[in-house]
């Protein structure tokens, strides 16, 4: 009876083990089953945005090296963000800043101007600025080669009338009216194409509220020309309320060009009149 009992329970391990042993497998199978139909998540690859490659200013025309490609974490990408195979920076180029941008920041185009659209004008205006438009030909644009963006100074060409009297002379007279002025656009062209000239009847101007009477006087005087500024040049601090006349005056007369042209004295004589006397100018000779 023992021996028999004993047998019984070892064909019991037997079966036991058997069956763990089997239930193991199974499910060794099974999870290698699931593993194999479950979709494999790969990690969204990093994606580039465009940013501010420095401060931008609010109206600044906008140049492709004002941009930069950034990488930029996927889940913190806004819609407005504008990724990378989407836009270039070339695209942008002659955009205004309606808003500043930092360094680093992400451009997007809410905060940008396109020109064209109606509200360009105001947008590249600096804030207390106007626009004003002058006649240009030509010669007095530079050749078509100043474009939108460029900085420039304005120079007036008038005749100047002899006085009643009938003792002066006329004379031609060339005067810079403005300086450091800054072109917004040539024509009704609001961006500049590089190397390319354009030959324009109007030039639009950012000037001060003083520099645009200024501008509107001189018009009906004379004849208005620009003279294109070097990118090197020092800047000059806007003056809105004072005119650049009163304190930076520059002139040329026509008998500083050609000394045969005749000039004007003035005559004091013994009993308190004077006399205005046009004196013909004659030039050096070589001895």
């Amino acid at each position: 009876m023992r021996a028999r009992t004993l047998a019984l329970f070892a064909i019991a391990l037997l079966l036991a083990a058997g069956t763990a042993l089997f239930a193991r497998s199974w499910l060794a199978q099974r999870a290698a089953q699931t593993r194999m139909a479950a979709p494999v998540v790969h990690a969204p690859p990093p994606r580039e945005v465009l940013v501010a490659r420095q401060a931008i200013a609010r109206g600044q025309i906008l140049k492709p090296s004002d941009f930069s490609w950034q990488v930029w974490p996927s889940g913190s990408i806004d819609p407005a963000y504008i990724l990378s195979g989407t836009r270039s920076p070339q695209s942008f180029a002659g955009w205004v800043a309606r808003e500043p941008f930092g360094p680093g920041e992400p451009i997007t185009t809410a905060k940008i101007v396109a020109p064209g659209d109606r509200s360009f004008l105001a947008a590249v205006l600096h804030p207390g600025m106007r626009a004003v438009s002058i006649p240009v030909t030509a010669t007095s644009s530079i050749s078509g080669f100043v474009s939108p963006g460029d900085r420039v100074d304005v120079v007036m060409t008038q005749t100047v009338p002899a006085s009643s009297g009938g003792g002066e002379a006329g004379h031609r007279e060339a005067e810079t009216i403005l300086h450091d002025v800054r072109v917004l656009a040539i024509d009704q062209r609001l961006s500049g194409t590089q190397g390319e000239a354009t030959l324009a009847h109007t030039a639009t101007l950012e000037v001060t509220p003083k520099q645009s009477e200024i501008i509107a006087v001189a018009t009906e005087m004379g004849r208005l020309s620009l003279s294109l500024r070097g990118l090197d040049n020092p800047r000059r601090q806007a003056r809105p309320d004072s005119s650049v006349l009163a304190q930076d005056p520059s002139y040329t007369l026509d008998s500083q060009i050609n000394p045969v042209l005749p000039t004007t004295v003035t005559i004091l004589r013994g009993d308190g009149k004077t006399e205005n006397a046009t004196v013909p100018q004659s030039p050096s000779r070589g001895t």
